[in-house]
């Protein structure tokens, strides 16, 4: 089965790798698509979020990298062969918001999402969160903290 993991990937975050690795687990194909949310203003180029999503499905044999940047998710899908969605929640506020999509998506097009719960230890992690640390030169050293933090030169810094 080919399922979708759809986002803006403005970064691209630890969350969104381990949520790439999963479904790479589950599913026999995954193809990882960088789509056009109107709602956002990109920061980061698109060829550049393609790179870096590519860079993150290194050794996922089953992971096809790509971009929709015109259209509906369901429109994408139909032209793929797709008919599921894989989506991370980090908590309920990401379910509410998923929620109107996925039973739209259902009803448009037959759809499914599958929804992947947030690693703990990533649960707090969003692309705006990176985007504001990375701002002020400040990247998290690993998941679980420790009280460390690293300079966008890689440098230990403390918080």
């Amino acid at each position: 089965m080919r399922a979708l993991f759809p986002g803006s990937f403005d970064p691209v975050t630890q969350g969104h790798e381990d949520v790439l690795r999963r479904a790479a687990l589950l599913f026999d194909e995954v193809v990882v698509c960088v789509m056009f949310n109107a709602n956002k203003t990109g920061r980061l180029p698109l060829g550049e979020r393609l790179d870096r999503l590519r860079a993150a499905a290194t050794g996922l044999s089953n992971v096809t990298v790509d971009s929709h940047t015109g259209g509906l998710l369901v429109d994408y899908c139909r032209e793929a062969g797709i008919d599921v969605v894989v989506r991370g929640v980090r908590g309920v506020s990401d379910l509410d918001y998923e929620m109107p999509m996925a039973r739209m998506n259902h009803e448009l097009a037959g759809v499914e999402t599958f929804f992947l719960a947030a690693d703990p230890a990533l649960a707090h992690v969003s692309s705006t969160l990176v985007t504001a640390m990375s701002r002020q030169g400040r990247v998290p050293s690993a998941p679980a903290g420790g009280g460390r933090s690293r300079d966008a030169e890689g440098r230990q810094v403390r918080r």
